[in-house]
């Protein structure tokens, strides 16, 4: 999952270049290197690898206190009624999904839809709700990543219920939906862990944590999560190494620099944030020919990684946030809101570990 502060907007124009290059490097990268498994001088054994990857997504999980069950809105529920919604940026993967599953919801209610991009800039939020204030929105969900603009943002736009998305609205959030992520990341860790433990005796040579400060108390929860589940199966992590690293771009010149200061290693745990901090991490390793040294474990599970999760047996695991599907939690619940209804406070995604030997029971990789 993407994640950012009220400085994402600038950085989404000035990345976007640089990123589809990347991808497309990644790409190619992918196509033309040795793959995990094959020939690497510290490969583990085929076949106890594989099982271990079986046993971390078969491991019982506890669902978050607050988790909640999707649901299709009901047809009609919505009529005579105007929604609102700021999308986090039409340009980030994560948001689009999201985007794409609430307009869907949206016209399935019957409700109409008032849709603005914040473009991951809070500047641009404010004026969305102002907007909404005008068009007289009777409640909206609000995706915009500065939680410090959030106060702001609610005071200037319509006084209606509001659920905040992955990032909290306060004062006047009503419900917050979406990623639990002190659980999302435990979940993570506690798989990495597992397959640690399983298959080299909990024995390697660094822990690479690729985290996003900006992101504050989310950073915070998702990677403490992550380095707590680890430690339960695997003790004290040794040779911690905490680094700024959630796109692309920035990941793999971050990561090039780590491999660098670990230039004999070849069992390095990755726990990152998102998916594009893995994925940017990889075209580093591969450009290097380290590819191999690399275990990892991300979050978000969106289709940009599918097709790496499904076929690198090193990517040990993802915790799947189903971004595709948020709006079946954001719109039946924002229109129980403007009717009255009582609605909880936490509206949880159910979370799940997926990696290559589970990912077909979720999602069928494409283009791959």
């Amino acid at each position: 999952m993407w994640l950012g502060d009220g400085r994402l907007g600038a950085r989404m124009a000035k990345g976007a270049a640089k990123g589809a290059a990347l991808a497309g490097s990644l790409a190619l990268a992918a196509a033309c290197s040795t793959g995990p498994g094959q020939g690497g001088d510290d490969e583990p054994d085929a076949a106890k690898a594989r099982e271990a990857l079986k046993a971390v997504t078969a491991a019982p999980t506890t669902p978050s206190a607050g988790a909640v069950d999707f649901r299709q809105a009901t047809p009609g529920s919505g009529r005579g009624l105007k929604l609102g919604y700021i999308s986090l940026g039409e340009n980030v993967p994560f948001g689009k999904l999201v985007s794409d599953g609430v307009r869907k919801q949206a016209a399935a209610a019957g409700a109409q839809l008032v849709f603005c991009d914040s473009k991951g800039d809070a500047a641009t939020a404010l004026d969305c709700v102002r907007n909404f204030k005008t068009q007289g929105v009777q409640g909206y969900l609000n995706f915009q990543p500065d939680s410090k603009a959030a106060a702001s943002i609610c005071q200037a736009g319509p006084q209606v219920p509001v659920i905040g998305i992955d990032i909290h609205q306060p004062p006047c959030e009503r419900a917050f939906m979406g990623a639990d992520n002190a659980n999302a990341g435990y979940l993570a860790g506690k798989a990495l862990g597992r397959y640690f433990k399983q298959v080299f005796d909990c024995e390697y040579d660094a822990f690479v944590s690729m985290e996003q400060p900006e992101a504050g108390e989310v950073n915070q929860a998702r990677m403490d999560g992550q380095r707590k589940g680890f430690t339960e199966e695997c003790g004290q992590i040794k040779n911690l190494k905490q680094v700024n690293a959630f796109r692309i771009d920035n990941a793999r010149t971050t990561f090039t620099d780590v491999l660098t200061s670990l230039p004999g290693a070849k069992r390095i745990v990755v726990a990152a944030i998102n998916d594009d901090a893995i994925l940017g991490a990889l075209a580093a390793a591969r450009t290097a020919g380290r590819q191999n040294d690399l275990y990892m474990a991300g979050q978000g599970a969106d289709p940009s990684a599918h097709c790496e999760i499904s076929k690198n047996s090193h990517w040990v695991a993802d915790t799947a946030y189903f971004p595709e599907r948020y709006g079946e939690i954001g719109v039946p619940y924002l229109i129980d809101l403007i009717k009255g209804k009582d609605v909880p406070k936490r509206l949880y995604v159910k979370h799940t570990i997926i990696n290559s030997s589970n990912i077909g029971a979720f999602y069928k990789p494409s283009g791959c």
